[in-house]
């Protein structure tokens, strides 16, 4: 069973009278370790699919299913404790804190979870290590470029060893070279450690990295590249859970 089962995901908004549909019975299936990019123009819906996806968000109907849990009909509070534990966001704009360290933003998320000071100081070192940021572990936010700003905001998603990690627009505030180098480390994550990605991106080069890419079009989803061009509409229902 894939990690991420996405059913029938509808999604509307009123806007001066007219009625908007960002997603329209949507449907998608993300296998563990699967890196996915999703594209389309601006208000399409990609961030919509993400924040639902990130738990952030619900949809009007339909369900998504996370390791076998229906995150849409999860209470509020089971919501932020699920979120916490399973899923990690990367931020096109960091939204790192300015008070706190490297270290400190990137420890942020494991203070959510009933662990232990060493095992957290553990946890934090090993993010640190997987973005090459050992030497910045006391450094503001300040004090680092916009590339280790957003590889301190990858560390912080995945410190938590989470299940799912979204990116908005990862690479939409870098230069094409600081791009570049934090494309090659989300592959590497991917790659090293079994990370499942979910990542926006208005760029094609970069979305052109995940192993498959999507375009939400008029609320469709529509595959575009990758490994296979299957329907990504599913054939039997999702039973949902209680």
């Amino acid at each position: 069973m894939a990690l991420i089962r996405i059913r029938n995901l509808t999604k509307q908004y009123s806007k001066g009278g007219d009625t908007i549909t960002p997603l329209d019975d949507v449907s998608l299936d993300i296998e563990q370790g699967e890196f996915i990019s999703l594209m389309g123009a601006s208000g399409t819906g990609k961030s919509t699919l993400l924040n639902m996806v990130a738990s952030i968000d619900k949809p009007d109907s339909g369900s998504i299913v996370v390791d076998g849990v229906d995150i849409t009909k999860l209470s509020r509070t089971k919501l932020a404790n699920w979120r916490a534990a399973n899923l990690g966001y990367i931020f096109q704009t960091h939204n790192l804190i300015p008070v706190l360290t490297a270290y400190e933003n990137i420890e942020l998320p494991l203070l959510l979870l009933p662990m232990s000071g060493s095992e957290r100081r553990k946890r934090v070192q090993i993010a640190m290590e997987a973005v090459d940021l050992m030497d910045r572990a006391n450094h503001y936010p300040r004090q680092m470029s916009g590339g280790q700003e957003q590889r301190v905001g990858i560390a912080r998603a995945i410190v938590a060893h989470p299940k799912v990690v979204v990116a908005d627009e990862p690479t939409g505030d870098l230069d094409p070279e600081t791009s570049e180098q934090i494309l090659n480390l989300l592959q590497r994550l991917n790659e090293q450690l079994n990370v499942t990605l979910l990542m926006v991106t208005h760029d094609v080069e970069a979305a052109q990295v995940a192993h498959k890419q999507y375009k939400l079009d008029y609320g469709k989803l529509v595959q575009t590249g990758g490994r296979t061009l299957e329907p990504v509409l599913a054939t039997e229902p999702l039973e949902r859970e209680g």
